[in-house]
């Protein structure tokens, strides 16, 4: 398992972004050499945790969950056949292309260490946005690539240093529950009866999927043993179907 391409990106203005000014840092491209990862600060404040890599909407992108966003080479390949065109390395506006790696199957808490010092840790899966969609140029992109439910994956920084395209990674923990990367984007998207299998990842989840999942539980009578929570929220969710009614369940966490 190793990196192929660790992708920068710069303010570009484009006409598909919502914002007054126009600017967003999704078209991101490989770097010559080695790149500084840590972890950037709270949401809102902190944007990516690559140096150099601009995150231009700091509301819905960047901080200390969502520091870095890893996209499977495999994956890329499986669109490349499905739309019938090149999607070079950072084609998705993720920071790290990697081979060999089950990004959207990855454990929410599990670690890897990226080269000889970094270790990051898994939060969640990437939501589709229209800054996405435009940037791809693919008309109803945020649908399906919502129904495929490979998102690839974010990524906090639990060791910062440096990492750069050839680096090995090492998955060095794996918790001890079944929640992935696929079941949370699925949980938050399109099948929210799925939310309270969230709560066994704990505080390592993201904090916004992990709050849906808690109102979820709280609407729905459950009994949780565990509210951990740190801030933050991800880019605003896709539209999903109406939740069901789960019956009540008793979660216990002890945390990663």
């Amino acid at each position: 398992m190793k990196l192929l391409s660790v992708n920068l990106g710069r303010p570009k203005p484009v006409p598909y972004t919502g914002q007054r000014d126009g600017l967003t840092g999704i078209d991101k491209r490989p770097a010559d050499g080695p790149v500084r990862v840590s972890a950037p600060g709270a949401k809102g404040i902190g944007g990516s945790g690559l140096a150099g890599d601009a995150v231009c909407e700091t509301r819905h992108h960047g901080g200390d969950d969502q520091a870095v966003y890893a996209v499977a080479r495999e994956d890329l390949d499986e669109w490349e056949r499905a739309l019938g065109r090149p999607l070079p390395a950072g084609s998705f506006g993720e920071n790290l292309t990697t081979e060999g790696v089950d990004v959207s199957g990855a454990l929410i808490g599990e670690r890897w260490a990226v080269g000889p010092e970094v270790v990051l840790e898994v939060t969640s899966g990437r939501i589709p946005c229209r800054t996405f969609q435009g940037h791809l140029g693919e008309k109803g992109w945020v649908k399906r690539f919502t129904e495929r439910a490979a998102p690839g994956a974010y990524l906090r920084v639990i060791t910062p240093g440096e990492v750069r395209a050839g680096d090995t990674v090492r998955i060095v923990h794996r918790p001890d529950h079944d929640v992935t990367v696929a079941l949370q984007f699925r949980a938050v998207t399109t099948e929210r009866e799925l939310l309270p299998q969230l709560l066994a990842a704990g505080d390592t989840l993201h904090p916004e999927a992990l709050k849906q999942a808690r109102e979820h539980v709280e609407k729905s009578g459950a009994a949780v043993e565990v509210w951990p929570y740190v801030g933050g929220c991800p880019e605003g969710p896709v539209p999903a179907r109406t939740a069901e009614r789960t019956p009540p369940i008793r979660v216990t966490t002890l945390g990663p």
